[in-house]
């Protein structure tokens, strides 16, 4: 039997793995870990938007959670309970990385399902994900748990994304004011 993935905050003994899953990532061009400065800084910046607390003017209310199996960390996810412009356009509510050596084991199937969960419980009825137009993998994980792709956008910072929906079953909202954001209130799910 397959040990159960969860989701939980990083904490200070995270410290060494995700530094090193963020140097693995880094050549892939890929940030592992979204905040810089000291191990302190990151968790209190990760705890500061996980309450949509003195936010700069470009982020939303975001969770970073660490994918854990067994005791080890594997990946993680961003969980992003609303929408701005740019979010809209390339980033989604969803964000989500593993580590290379625990790739192809199902883990990003797992933690996209359970970061969809998450909105869900946090009433987001409509979930936006999105990937580089390169990342085949990613594609399919997205399309195996039910994403239906709107469409390719070109990003003048990297590849064209693509960007699929989650459970918009009355069609693609066409714009960040008209995505639900009913989940202001559940910081602490």
């Amino acid at each position: 039997m397959t040990a159960e993935l969860l989701l939980r905050a990083p904490n200070r003994d995270d410290e060494a793995t995700l530094q090193q899953f963020h140097e693995q990532l880094r050549a892939e061009d890929f940030s592992f870990l979204l905040a810089e400065g000291s191990w302190d800084d990151i968790l209190s910046t990760i705890a500061r938007e996980a309450r949509g607390i003195d936010l700069p003017p470009d982020r939303v209310r975001a969770e970073f959670l660490i994918a854990e199996v067994a005791g080890q960390p594997v990946g993680r996810t961003s969980i992003r309970y609303e929408l701005n412009d740019f979010v809209f356009e390339f980033g989604g509510h969803v964000g989500y990385a593993v580590a290379p050596e625990f790739r192809r084991r199902g883990y990003a199937q797992q933690i996209l399902t359970r970061s969809v969960e998450r909105l869900r419980s946090a009433g987001v009825e409509s979930v936006l994900v999105t990937c580089d137009e390169t990342n085949i993998a990613s594609a399919s994980v997205i399309e195996r748990r039910g994403g239906v792709l709107e469409d390719v956008r070109d990003n003048s910072d990297g590849p064209p994304k693509r960007r699929y929906w989650i459970g918009a079953d009355s069609g693609f909202p066409q714009s960040a004011s008209t995505v639900s954001t009913s989940a202001a209130l559940t910081a602490d799910q």
